[in-house]
């Protein structure tokens, strides 16, 4: 995704999908709702940590907002 793909699913309030890197090079499978965006970083509520959490664009490997059956049945 990129930055006004982010910017979108905070305005829609979705949560978003994400395939993580941590700077200690440790892959996670991560559900989050973006909270605040910034140049280099987002601040989300991390459903797996169950906490508000930093997250760098530079360490998300893949990401994709996640969207309810019955929101597809109307697009």
């Amino acid at each position: 995704m990129k930055k006004h793909h982010f910017l979108r699913a905070m305005e829609q309030n979705l949560v978003v999908e994400m395939i993580y890197l941590s700077d200690r090079n440790e892959i996670s499978h991560r559900k989050i709702r973006i909270l605040e965006l910034n140049e280099y970083s987002m601040v989300a509520y991390c459903y797996l940590r169950k906490t508000r959490r930093t997250f760098s664009y530079r360490n998300i490997l893949s990401s994709v907002p996640l969207v309810s059956k019955k929101e597809r049945a109307v697009q």
